[in-house]
């Protein structure tokens, strides 16, 4: 299975809509998932012209009250066997700021506790994949067994508004990785 993944769209603020290579980023792609910072239920419209759409937003009950679309703050997949948690804004128990490139789980999280463990509290379940936004950099990392993939944003990659980052999640019963597609190279 391929996944699109993107987050941080911030329309119309950016734009009515995700910057038109997202198309071609996503052709192929079975399904789309979205980390938030959607803002309003039209973004969800263009994508699902894509592909089916699974979505989280911080706040959802403000942008979604009136969408017949379910859109929680946080929910679990399952896709190809894999339990995937997605969350906007993810704050990793035992972590003291964000995950970015910069600051990786592997240097970050406590050595001596279990990241499943971590996040069991964060979704109410075990997962194997974590997908989040928010900070608006790219992120893929496995770390105890865990990927974790934050795509960027597609129109405000690290808080400059420009041409971005999404994600491709390609999963398999026994596979599971993630690669980050700079929209650039789809112009």
């Amino acid at each position: 299975m391929r996944v699109g993944v993107i987050s941080d769209t911030h329309n119309p603020s950016v734009g009515a809509e995700p910057p038109p290579e997202v198309v071609s980023a996503f052709d192929g792609v079975d399904v789309i998932i979205h980390a938030g910072d959607i803002y309003q239920p039209s973004c969800l419209d263009w994508l699902e012209k894509i592909a089916p759409v699974y979505a989280v937003e911080l706040g959802a009950d403000a942008h979604f009250k009136e969408d017949v679309r379910v859109v929680d703050m946080s929910r679990v997949l399952e896709l190809e066997g894999h339990k995937i948690g997605l969350i906007h804004d993810l704050m990793v128990p035992g972590v003291a700021q964000e995950i970015t490139e910069f600051t990786p789980l592997s240097k970050y999280f406590p050595q001596d506790a279990k990241l499943s463990d971590a996040l069991g509290k964060v979704f109410d379940s075990d997962v194997d994949i974590v997908i989040f936004g928010h900070t608006h950099y790219p992120v893929v990392e496995e770390f105890q067994g865990i990927l974790m993939v934050n795509p960027g944003s597609p129109s405000l990659p690290k808080q400059i508004r420009r041409l971005g980052q999404v994600a491709i999640l390609e999963l398999g019963p026994d596979r599971k990785n993630a690669e980050i597609l700079d929209l650039s190279t789809f112009s």
